[in-house]
């Protein structure tokens, strides 16, 4: 960075118009910037994708056979009533002030005008009403048809927007917000977060908000001035109590790990917490009350050929490390860009990226993609994402989360890889082959199964039997496809069970700008039971409320087209209304009123 902290501008930016203008085209690479490099193959990528999908919706649509259908015309639309008491409700908040501000005035004055005062506006306010003044103080409530969705508290992070905000499900209202600028953090990209339980979250919560920085700012083709963005990767703990957020700690800046991607919190007694960075290949586990990082585990890829098309595929060895602080300073040196291999992040769907070589990075070939790590219902056992590799690695959480099994995914390969313990702090997993990368993962809330996304060569989600109390012993029983799904999309991506597990909801994500859905699946079978699709572009993170009656999805546009809150009915299956968000959020949380629900959470499903 050009000061050790404010983002350098480019002195070539030029402003843009509302269109978005492609500056690469005719450039030859050489000229390019790896990020304008990135940029530029990502837009030939995402034109085939759509391709390959308006091919898909083609036989989707001869296959369905949809009938025309006369369309009536719609019902006389009744004039527009205004009146004094539905303006109140619809500015509630002002009323309330409002009042307050009126009865101080009243009891400053005494009632009296002063002739220097109000007499002097003109005959019209020659005196002080007289007469009894109707107020009233509303109680609002936010539906959609009638539809209440229940006092919960939704928290979302606006990604690229720099900082976090709250919205009360009962009211519509956004509680509270954060912005990490505001702190010195010159690149806060809000990423991940996920909440500790609270007996009443309009009163107060408490949330761990991961955050990354360097050049990830700069992959999403959107123009701006900044040509050597801030360092970012921050771990922000924060608090809301009734009325305000306030950030309480830089857990990065205490500990000395700068972790940017998957946070999740003990589901068993939501004292510890991982936080997960796939660009650095390292997943913390670290102490709610005093921030002490319990363990850190660094995950590092030796392939069998140096080649980078066929460095995963044609398999290699997972070496897996526990790592320590510094003894002299009792801190990590892993803060900011320190210690990543690659420049920006994996997208979603951008694994191959990295074969092809299209993102740069100081030790690309050792990358595995550790992004994030769950954690079993009972907070027995947690499980680290190794996207490149298509498994997880199961850690023991009762013996300082040391490895103990690694499942593999992929439908050809099989349902384990043994873990080799070297000593005492580290292990080593040699794999032949990798047949697909894999992405987002889950527990079903009873523990008895676990999933994981196959994503781009298999487009499935793969199923385990985790039932077992050892996770050497589970094993893959199903894979749930749609057989009109090829290629990379549409693609299952994120997802939550339903409170009994009976069903899971998946997030179907189609390629921008077009319209992603959810699909819901009979875990009975496995088989999907319906796809609600055009939502919203980017339909990612999918919670529900603990009573069980909403599921609750956001979709954010990429960062730069539509964004909204989108509520499934849970006894229909049925969408009911789309809420308006601000913000490029690819998240979200609904802050949990007891320990049962974290279960339910982030904490086990990503």
């Amino acid at each position: 960075m050009s000061d050790g902290r404010k983002p350098k501008p480019n002195e070539d930016f030029e402003e843009s118009g509302p269109e978005f203008s492609d500056r690469t085209e005719g450039k030859p690479d050489d000229l390019l910037s790896p990020e304008q490099i990135f940029a530029k193959r990502k837009a030939e990528v995402l034109k085939q994708d759509n391709e390959a999908f308006a091919q898909y919706l083609s036989e989707k649509q001869a296959r369905d056979q949809p009938q025309s259908v006369q369309l009536a015309d719609p019902p006389q639309r009744k004039p527009l009533n205004f009146n004094r008491r539905s303006v109140l409700t619809w500015g509630a908040g002002a009323v309330v002030v409002g009042e307050a501000a009126t009865l101080g005035y009243k009891m400053a004055t005494r009632d009296a005008v002063p002739p220097q005062g109000l007499q002097h506006g003109g005959a019209t306010y020659t005196e002080a009403q007289r007469h009894n003044i109707d107020r009233e103080v509303v109680n609002p409530q936010a539906d959609v048809g009638g539809r209440k969705f229940g006092e919960w508290v939704l928290l979302m992070p606006t990604k690229l927007g720099g900082g976090t905000y709250a919205v009360d499900l009962n009211t519509g209202r956004a509680l509270a917000w954060i912005s990490y600028w505001n702190y010195g953090d010159y690149n806060p990209i809000s990423h991940h977060l996920c909440a500790f339980p609270s007996a009443d979250p309009a009163k107060g919560f408490e949330f761990v908000n991961s955050t990354q920085g360097g050049k990830n700012a700069l992959i999403y083709g959107i123009p701006t001035n900044i040509e050597t963005p801030a360092e970012g990767f921050n771990i922000y703990r924060v608090r809301y109590d009734g009325s305000q957020m306030e950030l309480m700690e830089n857990v990065a800046e205490t500990t000395g790990l700068g972790l940017g991607v998957h946070v999740t919190i003990d589901p068993g007694t939501a004292e510890r917490y991982f936080v997960t960075d796939g660009q650095k290949d390292i997943a913390a586990c670290f102490d709610r009350r005093t921030s002490r990082v319990i363990a850190a585990l660094k995950f590092d890829w030796v392939p069998n050929v140096r080649n980078l098309a066929e460095a995963w595929q044609k398999g290699g060895v997972l070496k897996i490390s526990k790592i320590y602080p510094d003894p002299a300073t009792g801190k990590f040196d892993y803060r900011g860009t320190k210690g990543q291999k690659i420049e920006w992040e994996m997208v979603p769907m951008g694994e191959l990226f990295v074969e092809e070589g299209t993102i740069p990075g100081d030790d690309v070939f050792s990358l595995c993609g550790a992004d994030g790590t769950i954690w079993h219902p009972t907070g027995r056992w947690a499980s680290t994402i190794v996207r490149l590799c298509g498994g997880q690695m199961i850690l023991d959480a009762e013996k300082n989360f040391e490895p103990v099994a690694f499942l593999q995914f992929n439908k050809d390969a099989p349902n384990r890889y043994p873990v080799i313990k070297i000593d005492d702090d580290h292990w080593q997993v040699t794999f032949d082959k990798i047949f697909s990368p894999g992405h987002e993962v889950g527990f079903s809330p009873d523990g008895r199964f676990l999933c994981m996304m196959n994503n781009l060569r298999e487009n499935n989600c793969s199923v385990f039997d985790s039932s077992d109390p050892d996770p050497r012993k589970w094993k893959k029983i199903a894979h749930v496809e749609d057989p009109l799904w090829r290629g990379k999309y549409p693609n299952p991506f994120h997802m939550v069970f339903s409170m009994d597990s009976s069903k899971l909801y998946l997030s179907i994500l189609h390629p921008s700008p077009a319209s992603s859905g959810v699909m819901v699946v009979d875990t009975k079978t496995w088989k999907i039971k319906k796809e609600i699709q055009g939502i919203g572009p980017d339909m990612q993170t999918l919670a529900i409320t603990y009573d069980g009656k909403y599921v609750v999805g956001v979709f954010s546009g990429f960062q730069r087209l539509s964004s909204g809150i989108a509520f499934i009915d849970t006894e229909t299956d049925e969408l009911v209304g789309i809420w308006p968000s601000n913000g490029g959020h690819h998240d979200c949380v609904i802050i949990p009123t007891a320990l049962e629900h974290m279960k339910h959470t982030r904490s086990c499903t990503l």
